[in-house]
Formats: structure tokens, sequence, C-alpha cells
């Protein structure tokens, strides 16, 4: 039984806020915040709003604070925590960030990549807690991955396991900002979902979604388009089926890899909700070898909003 006394700070660091909480050992958040990141402005300026968060919680003397977790987007070395090239951060580089603020604030600090960190929170307080193994998939500017076997976190060789965002669906396809094309991210991703439906509701001036917006389109968003959706507006319902459609052949596609059929699924674009599920799942069922299908089941994350903060936490309390 963990010992509610003990309490981390977790960190979800990403490219427009930075959130903050106090995470007990059993998952309860007893205290949060959230700062501007202030990407545009460097390295320098971010590190700061990370120590300037840190330090604000850690006032509070009735807590206990065994450590410090970081879920931050880029490439991580565990070892030596470091945050490589994080993207949408101006100047980043590699900067040495877990030794940075071990050596500013005392507290022992971990750093792990932000899609790991959530799939590690959802196996220790959310969905993942009934499996022994499943795909964590984050729908959200990016799409993100992690991945458990055995209830341990893998990898990879470089740490870079789970990019699940950069499964190509489409040889010949859009261009992603990784480089490449056809990823799943250039279909899914907020930004480039957005843009298309922008472009698509040139020819779909009965959609419910001009009346929700009041015809200003620049107000669009994934949520948006869920209301819509939940009015049976058809183009909105065509829009969800499409994202899940594109995911569940994304899917698929790790299913068969690493024959693991739990996927869990968290993220902005997961509010779409049941209908997108449903569409992921009789996608991804139709597309691995006949022997997985049966299993396939994918659900939503618990964790939501505190996803980022309290997988972090985990990275001080379940070390492996």
């Amino acid at each position: 039984m963990p010992d509610k006394k003990k309490y981390a700070i977790g960190v979800d660091f990403g490219g427009t806020s930075i959130k903050f909480g106090i995470v007990s050992q059993a998952g309860k958040i007893v205290r949060k915040m959230a700062l501007e990141t202030k990407a545009d402005e460097g390295p320098k300026a971010v590190i700061k709003q990370i120590l300037k968060g840190i330090r604000e919680l850690s006032k509070d003397e009735k807590y206990k604070i065994s450590g410090i977790g970081v879920g931050s987007p880029g490439i991580i070395s565990i070892k030596k925590g470091t945050v490589e090239n994080p993207p949408n951060i101006r100047g980043w580089g590699k900067v040495h960030l877990g030794r940075i603020i071990e050596k500013e604030t005392g507290i022992k600090t971990f750093v792990e990549n932000d899609a790991n960190t959530a799939a590690l929170g959802e196996l220790i307080f959310g969905t993942g807690k009934l499996f022994n193994s499943f795909v964590m998939v984050t729908l959200g500017t990016g799409v993100g991955g992690g991945l458990i076997f055995d209830r341990k976190l893998y990898r990879g060789e470089t740490g870079g396991a789970g990019e699940i965002g950069h499964v190509t669906i489409n040889m010949n396809g859009k261009r992603c900002n990784c480089g490449s094309y056809g990823c799943i991210e250039a279909y899914t991703g907020i930004n480039y979902l957005i843009d298309d439906v922008r472009e698509l509701l040139g020819s779909r001036k009965e959609s419910k979604i001009y009346e929700i917006l009041e015809n200003d389109l620049d107000l669009l968003t994934p949520k948006i388009i869920s209301m819509a959706a939940e009015s049976e507006d058809e183009f909105a319902i065509s829009v969800i089926n499409d994202v899940g459609n594109n995911l569940g052949c994304a899917l698929a596609t790790v299913c068969n890899i690493l024959d693991v059929t739990t996927i869990i699924i968290g993220g902005g674009v997961a509010g779409f909700g049941k209908r997108l599920f449903e569409a992921i799942e009789k996608t991804a069922r139709e597309r691995v070898l006949k022997s997985l299908a049966p299993r396939v089941r994918v659900m939503p994350a618990k964790l939501k909003n505190d996803a980022g903060i309290k997988g972090a936490s985990a990275l001080v309390f379940y070390k492996k």
C-alpha cells in the first residue's frame, strides 16, 4: 500500500503552458498551478518558468516532497536528464534539464518523455491499472505514444520507442513536420486537422459548425466539431469517423508488430468521444491479423487533463 504521507512534484512541460502539481503516492493531486511556457523566448526563459513553479509549490511545508518528475517533449536521456530538441521551443538544442532543476532546488529530479509519462500515469493511476501490457496514444497538437510491456515502460534503444504519430498510412501522403510523408500525425494532429476541416467547410455551408461559430472559422477547435456531431451534423460526424479510421489503420500496424491489442487513448482529440473510439476499434479489428482481431480493445484514458502531472510524479514513486 502506498505511503500517502509522501509526495512528489509533477511537472507537465508543454509548448504553450507548464502544469505543476503536488501529488501523493496514492495519486491524489493536492495542489496544482500552471504557467506560460514562454517558448518563444528560448530555453533560459522556459527553465526560469519551470523553476518558478517548482519553487512556488515547494513553499508549502505541509507536504514532504520526495522528488520531482518532469514530463517533457523531445528526445530524453534518462541517465543524464537531458532534453533534446523539444518541438516548438525556440533555440533549445540539448539541455541538461534534470541536472539544472536538481542543482537549483536540491531535490532529486527525474525527466522522461511526456508521452511515456502519460503511459506511466495510466499504468499506475488510471485505465492501465487493469492491464499488463497496452499502447498509450496521446492525441493533441501531435500524436504521441507510450508502450507498456508486462507493467514496465518500454523505451527502446535510445528512449524513442512509441512514436506512433509517425507511422505512415500513405507513402505519398501529406508532409509531416518530422520531414516524412503520410504520417498519422499529419492527418490527426490538432493543427493539421483544423486546417483540413476549415478547407473542407468551404463546400459544406450547411454544416452546423458555422452556426456554432457564428461563421468565424478562426475559432474552430476539436470541441466545436464534437458539439456539431452531437447535434447530428453529418459533416462533423464524417470528420470524426475519418480520424477514427485513419488512427485505426495506424494502430492495426502497431498491434501486428507488438502483439499488444489494448489501446488507451487520451489528449484533446480524444474528446470526440464514443464515436471516435468505435471507429478506431472497428478499423483496427478489420486490419489486424485475424488471430488478433477479437482481442482488440480501444478505451479512453482516465487521467485526462491531469495525465501529465500524475505521470510525471510516477517517475518519483515507481522507478524501474
